[in-house]
């Protein structure tokens, strides 16, 4: 009587129904299981997010709030059918083929959220553009790779598809690489930062503030107030001059006085160009000397920096400057020099002058006569008497 009950009872577990209610007993227990544990993780990441410089803390708890519940309640069931040992309706292979898919998706959702959270701690402060351009090339990477990883492993020839994806690519490329080109040009004007909005830049004949960077162009308000477009492309070709990331500017500036000076009020030049520099705030005083002697001037050269960036500022400074040394200058009695040109004559040169213009008369002179006097049927010309011989012609014969 027992053996009877207890095969019974052994028919009565396995069957199917059976079966089913202990592997949904199973999964709601595992599930149950797996919610606690993902609670318990994002509890303890929290405290720690929560204490300065654990920015990776925070996001994890953001890669973890992308969890499907509803993947993870399908595979908490399908280990409870593997423990169970229900009969699974589909065809054999079925099971592995849906373990495989929802890994592969909860694995895409978590990729997906660590793509976009990765982005904006990288690029944090470096436009918005490129982060969202940058984040929706990597988060189609992610999901076509997922996509063609499920369709592999259910049976589905994905060669011919990859090849089909390939050729398309290659193709639309090719059409439209100009648009690509400064696609990734702006990618790698927001990964670089060469410049951005508000910086003040000089490139070939182009001076003007940075207004916009697109994803083709980038839009630069000139100095005489009209916008320029310029492609991202053909901006990066560019030798670039960042003006506002300019932490100081180096100034050289000459000073010329006349050789009239006396030696000892030149060599007080320096100092006074000196003391003007160092009179003035932001500046640091770098040299100044007597450089060359110049065509017409003594050239003294002086260098100093200016500590700002502030174009307006170092006019400032420097009109300053100027003005404080020709102030100093003229209470020194040294006179600024004046572009001019000296010509010496030397008094030999000036008497020789008439007497040349005369002997260049006379042989004119004696060339004319000359030809007069060879005429025939002529008689003498007047001119014949400045002859170098002295000697009158023959007179005529008588008929």
């Amino acid at each position: 009587m027992l053996s009877q009950w207890i095969s019974g009872t052994r028919a009565l577990a396995d069957h199917p129904i059976a079966l089913w209610l202990i592997a949904a007993a199973v999964a709601a227990t595992l599930y149950l299981i797996l919610i606690f544990a993902f609670r318990l993780v994002r509890t303890r990441l929290e405290r720690r997010a929560a204490q300065p410089g654990h920015g990776m803390a925070a996001g994890a708890i953001r890669v973890m709030q992308r969890t499907s519940w509803i993947l993870l309640a399908i595979f908490a069931l399908l280990i409870g059918i593997d423990v169970a040992g229900a009969p699974f309706p589909w065809s054999e292979g079925g099971a592995q083929h849906l373990w495989f898919v929802l890994i592969a998706l909860q694995l895409a959702l978590w990729l997906d959220r660590a793509v976009d959270v990765g982005l904006s701690h990288a690029l944090h402060n470096r436009g918005t553009v490129t982060a969202t351009l940058l984040s929706f090339l990597l988060r189609a990477l992610v999901w076509v790779i997922a996509l063609l990883a499920m369709l592999d492993n259910l049976g589905v020839n994905i060669t011919a598809l990859v090849a089909s994806l390939g050729i398309g690519g290659v193709a639309v490329a090719l059409a439209v690489q100009t648009i690509l080109s400064d696609l990734f040009a702006s990618i790698s004007i927001g990964l670089d930062k060469p410049f951005e909005a508000g910086d003040f830049i000089v490139f070939g004949q182009v001076a003007g503030s940075i207004e916009h960077v697109g994803l083709k162009t980038t839009r630069i308000r000139s100095l005489g107030g009209e916008q320029i477009v310029c492609s991202n492309t053909e901006l990066l070709k560019q030798t670039i001059q960042n003006y506002k990331r300019m932490q100081q500017r180096r100034i050289v500036f000459s000073v010329r006085i006349t050789y009239k000076t006396d030696v000892e009020k030149v060599a007080a030049v320096p100092g006074i160009i000196r003391s003007q520099i160092e009179g003035q705030s932001d500046t640091r005083f770098d040299r100044a000397h007597l450089a060359r002697f110049g065509e017409g001037a003594l050239e003294f050269e002086a260098v100093y920096y200016v500590l700002t960036a502030d174009y307006n500022h170092y006019m400032d400074i420097q009109q300053a400057i100027n003005l404080g040394i020709m102030r100093q200058l003229q209470a020194a009695g040294i006179a600024l020099a004046l572009p001019e040109q000296i010509l010496h004559m030397p008094r030999d040169a000036a008497d020789a002058a008439p007497a040349a213009e005369d002997a260049a008369g006379n042989t004119a002179g004696n060339a004319a006569g000359n030809a007069a006097g060879s005429s025939p049927g002529k008689g003498v010309g007047s001119a014949g008497g400045r002859n170098p011989g002295g000697s009158a012609p023959p007179a005529p014969l008588p008929a």
